[in-house]
């Protein structure tokens, strides 16, 4: 059985890979290690069929060193000693290059393995990985290693690589092909930046054509049924995901709707409803706040309702509520007040609680002095009456600063007006 059609037209020179140019282009760092002949213990970092593992292998064939190539999904100890055991030998006398793909499911044992090989220079490892390797590399692993990030491909580079593709398949299958207007494009577009499903959605294409008056067509109805829904990157569990949120949190804070409204369609299209119900209470508190307090009471019906109705009616309140978030005033004077207190705690500034403001109800407690001055407000103009409540250490701390928006401004300006 012929191997897909990614593999057999794999790039076997720099040139013949697309996209990459910030890292791959000319004058750009990567390249120039590569030319160098030079290579450092390397790890790529980025989303799938997006070239990583094609410049491993680039570099790992262009070596004079001895080559090695393990997966971490199917790698244990064993098969790492038996690369270890070559350092000494002949075969590993101009060095040893490991070429390790999915690093990150290596478990810490396994990556320590290698370490001290490593440091040594006697291995050079050049690894790959789709998760995020700050979170998913041992450290002493991160520190002796150059990370690249690799990034989805453009899609014009992605329809140059389908050129190729096509006049490829077209010889290997004998025939000749017509594509119809916007297949091209269509495919590009619709991959999500992943050269390997692009290529392998044309493959299935070329299989599947439409044969017409001895010729065979792809049209852009076939490209429509074939193309997998894969636009949109999302792991739930993965880097995607945290980018996603952080992004759809940022569009809001920063007042821009449409913005915070694609992001969320995307968290929708991925059926994640708690995710979206989570960050939308989070931000009516930490980034409307004070300035609309009634900004948390509105978002939290939009979102009882949605966890009601459920997707795809839940998309309405939801909508309805990402609107008036990011219409409405923001304050972080809430956020700001309590992660200065809770700073103050964790640095040990505490103080003991002042007498008059203990709790005094059982007996014996005006014996050991407990509420004995304590003044209750509601008997005094305003509801208010000055006295200390902070503990003696930090009696003039202040953790809340008023907003300059309308609801604090007021707040502000009663407040003076009381304490007078």
């Amino acid at each position: 059985m012929p191997s897909p059609l990614a593999d057999r037209i794999r790039p076997t020179t720099l040139d013949e890979v697309v996209g990459q140019t910030h890292i791959l282009g000319e004058g750009k760092p990567l390249r120039k290690i590569i030319e160098s002949a030079r290579i450092p213990n390397m790890i790529f970092y980025g989303p799938s069929g997006i070239g990583k593992t094609t410049v491993a292998r680039i570099i790992a064939n262009s070596s004079n060193m001895r080559m090695h190539k393990l997966n971490g999904t199917s790698a244990s100890i064993a098969d790492i000693r038996e690369v270890v055991a070559e350092v000494s030998t002949f075969a590993g006398s101009n060095g040893i290059l490991l070429f390790l793909d999915e690093i990150q499911y290596l478990n810490k044992k396994q990556q320590q393995s290698l370490l001290e090989y490593i440091e040594s220079g006697e291995i050079t490892l050049i690894a790959s990985t789709t998760e995020n390797p700050y979170f998913y590399i041992y450290n002493a692993i991160l520190s002796r290693s150059t990370v690249f990030e690799f990034s989805p491909v453009k899609e014009e580079d992605i329809a140059s690589a389908l050129g190729r593709a096509l006049e490829f398949i077209q010889d290997d299958l004998k025939r000749e092909l017509t594509i119809h207007d916007g297949v091209i494009e269509h495919i590009s577009k619709g991959c999500g930046g992943d050269v390997r499903k692009a290529i392998n959605t044309i493959e299935i294409c070329a299989l599947s054509a439409v044969a017409k008056d001895g010729e065979y067509h792809i049209t852009l109805d076939l490209a429509r049924e074939l193309t997998q829904r894969s636009s949109m990157r999302y792991d739930r569990d993965g880097d995607e995901h945290y980018d996603l949120l952080s992004a759809f949190q940022k569009s809001i804070r920063g007042s821009d709707e449409n913005a915070a409204l694609h992001y969320m369609a995307r968290l929708i299209e991925a059926d994640d409803l708690i995710s979206i119900c989570r960050r939308l209470l989070v931000i009516a508190s930490e980034d409307i706040g004070l300035a609309y307090p009634n900004a948390i009471t509105i978002v939290k019906s939009c979102v009882d309702a949605a966890n009601q109705l459920g997707f795809p009616e839940a998309r309405i309140p939801l909508a309805q509520a990402v609107i008036l978030l990011c219409t409405a005033p923001k304050s972080s004077t809430a956020i700001n007040a309590i992660d200065a207190a809770i700073a103050d705690i964790r640095d040990g500034n505490t103080g003991d609680i002042p007498m008059h403001i203990r709790d005094s109800h059982y007996g014996g407690a005006k014996k050991m002095g407990r509420g004995i001055e304590y003044k209750y407000p509601p008997n005094y103009p305003n509801s208010y009456v000055e006295q200390q409540y902070l503990p003696d250490s930090l009696k003039d701390r202040k953790y809340y600063e008023f907003g300059d928006n309308k609801i604090e401004s007021a707040a502000k300006a009663y407040r003076k007006r009381i304490t007078k």
